[in-house]
């Protein structure tokens, strides 16, 4: 089963993720099929970049995306875009709109380092 799901990476105490397709035995940050977007929790609203034209492939293929990732669709509302996809509206109007979605999303550029609360 293909799943997407985030990939971890950054320095300690300061994670970002790429949001990967991969197959579901593969370890959390090893083997990946394609990278499709990124995502970085420590900027001020938190920064989502994705590729909306190949998460509507691989979700038209079967892939699974995890739960924190649903969240992440649910959040830019990919998955009312996808709806629409699936209905026959076109790629390249899903994808204006969902570019500027991200573009209304000012992002403050400075991080905050994370707090590791023990």
């Amino acid at each position: 089963m293909v799943r997407i799901r985030l990939r971890r990476v950054g320095l300690h105490g300061q994670p970002s993720y790429r949001i990967v397709v991969a197959d579901k035995e593969s370890p959390r940050d090893g083997r990946f099929l394609e990278i499709i977007g990124s995502y970085n929790p420590r900027t001020e609203p938190s920064t989502i970049n994705l590729k909306e034209d190949r998460v509507y492939d691989w979700l038209s293929k079967g892939a699974q995306p995890s739960e924190p990732v649903k969240r992440l669709f649910d959040h830019v509302k990919l998955m009312d875009r996808y709806a629409r996809f699936k209905a026959g509206e076109p790629v390249e109007t899903l994808v204006a709109e969902a570019n500027a979605v991200y573009a209304s999303r000012v992002t403050n550029p400075k991080t905050r380092r994370m707090v590791a609360t023990h």
